[in-house]
This record gives C-alpha cells, sequence and structure tokens, in this order.
C-alpha cells in the first residue's frame, strides 16, 4: 500500500534560526526543525529515544544535534544515536520552494 504524504507549512527558511533548533507541532507529533550552517534544513522526531530529552533543546554541531539530557549525538541527516550509544528517531522529508519550508507528513 503506497503511503500519501501531506505536505505542511512550518514557515519561512529566512526566519529559522541558524545551527539552533526549532519545535513544531503537527497533529501528534512533534518535529524538531534545525538549519544547518550549509543552509540546508532538517526534520527529526524531538524526543531523544534515551530518556526523551526535548531535541530542539539540544546543540547543534555539523549534521549532529547533542541531547541536552545526556548529550547523546543523533544525526539529523539519518535519525541514529552516534555509537558506542545506540538508538534512532524518526526522520521527515522537508521540501523548500522560494523560501516556504513545508514538512511532508505521512498520511
Amino acid at each position: 500500500m503506497e503511503q500519501t504524504l501531506r505536505k505542511v507549512f512550518i514557515g519561512e527558511s529566512a526566519d529559522l534560526p541558524e545551527k539552533l533548533g526549532k519545535t513544531v507541532v503537527i497533529g501528534q507529533k512533534e518535529i524538531a526543525i534545525f538549519k544547518l550552517e550549509n543552509g540546508s534544513i532538517k526534520a527529526i522526531e524531538n524526543r531523544c529515544p534515551h530518556k526523551g530529552g526535548v531535541l530542539a533543546e539540544g546543540i547543534l554541531s555539523g549534521e549532529y544535534v547533542f541531547c541536552p539530557m545526556h548529550d547523546r549525538k543523533i544525526s539529523v541527516e539519518n535519525g541514529r544515536v552516534q555509537e558506542p550509544d545506540d538508538g534512532c528517531v524518526k526522520t521527515y522529508p522537508v521540501e523548500v520552494l522560494e523560501g516556504h519550508v513545508f514538512i511532508l507528513i505521512a498520511e
């Protein structure tokens, strides 16, 4: 069965802080949005798989966010926790069209 993706507008690219997280709530989903130094925008589940730390409050370094609770390093590219720790968070596709930022959510 093919999944349908809904495009949800979350803001303007120029308004997103660089290297800082922003929390966005879409329905029951809480998503952390990050604008990387290279200008790309990534979206991941906003809770660390370890103890539920709010990832949007973590420190972003390159393509990794450090959980504010226990400093676990999580890739904003693929959602994987860096070894030797383990775990994973969901990632969400992002589209930027003429400066408008959209997250694609499965329905």
